[in-house]
């Protein structure tokens, strides 16, 4: 079980709610230290004053804040302390808001809320409330010495702490060139349309986030540990470069939507099963509409045709 951030409560109304905060997130990343080619020994960075050039001991660094060019605010454990009121341990609740009013790209970062002794009633009647009206708790937090804005979102049986970006993190979108107005002025047709949203349709499914997970992640690790097996330093294969396309070279959107198309849907089915020489299945009709995508993936496995 992962350590808890910080114990405090939620409070909203007249309604305060012991709650213990957890991280929601499982790092999975792979660290590495940096080493020296020559001889294979850690490389360590020193802490080092850019005035006498020696290495400063940690117990006399202190932080400092630069209000004015070449000027510092020292702050002190104290200090932080003093910023860190009571409050601060809070979640207080300022607005209800709909969940599908927030952007998603203001949603930044995940930890689950665990009712303390005593606040399961609490904790529940939030949740539920929260859940039948659609609606999610904004709220401000105090983690360590940062200030967060956060949503609070009933996630099953649980209660969802999301830290949301402020307004001003975001970029705007006019600062890129991003495209808009009409279909007719990007030479878009309406046939192209009708395949894209046939191929949308085709690759449609529902979200089973526990189906994706960090290939790269596992491939890198299972080649650490083949080298770790053979006891010796290999070069990793090269990969094909990719051709670069052609600048200036036009597009044919509609053979990509179709070629994107093949194998999707029914369409892609009724190909396939042309192609064989077989009849094409009709829904309900219980005769044969060639192989399905399981079996389609066991031959590829297996080399069959």
């Amino acid at each position: 079980m992962p350590r808890p951030i910080w114990k405090g409560s939620i409070s909203f109304g007249l309604v305060n709610i012991p709650i213990t905060l957890f991280p929601a997130e499982s790092q999975s990343d792979l660290h590495f230290q940096m080493i020296d080619s020559r001889n294979h020994a850690r490389v360590r960075y020193k802490r080092v004053n850019e005035v006498t050039e020696e290495e400063v001991p940690w117990n006399e660094i202190v932080k400092g804040y630069e209000f004015e060019d070449g000027n510092y605010i020292l702050l002190s454990d104290e200090d932080f302390k003093q910023a860190d009121r009571e409050a601060t341990k809070t979640i207080e609740i300022e607005d209800f808001v709909d969940l599908r009013a927030i952007d998603y790209a203001y949603f930044d970062k995940p930890y689950y809320l665990v009712p303390g002794k005593g606040g399961e009633k609490g904790y529940v009647l939030l949740r539920e409330a929260l859940r039948r009206k659609g609606k999610v708790g904004i709220a401000r937090v105090v983690i360590r010495t940062k200030e967060y804005l956060a949503a609070l979102i009933p996630e099953g049986d649980a209660l969802v702490l999301d830290l949301l970006r402020y307004h001003q993190q975001l970029r705007d979108l006019g600062e890129y060139a991003i495209p808009h107005g009409d279909l007719e002025e990007f030479k878009v047709t309406r046939k192209e349309l009708d395949l894209a949203e046939t191929l949308v349709e085709s690759m449609a499914a529902e979200w089973e986030p526990e189906k994706y997970h960090d290939e790269y992640h596992d491939a890198l690790m299972a080649w650490i540990e083949k080298k770790a097996r053979e006891g010796k330093t290999e070069a990793l294969p090269e990969e094909k470069a990719e051709a670069e396309a052609e600048g200036g070279k036009v597009i044919d959107m509609m053979a990509l939507l179709k070629k994107s198309l093949e194998g999707k849907g029914e369409g892609g089915r009724k190909r396939k099963a042309e192609e064989k020489g077989e009849a094409p299945k009709r829904k309900g009709s219980g005769k044969p509409a060639g192989t399905s995508r399981k079996e389609s993936e066991k031959k590829r496995k297996t080399g069959e045709k």
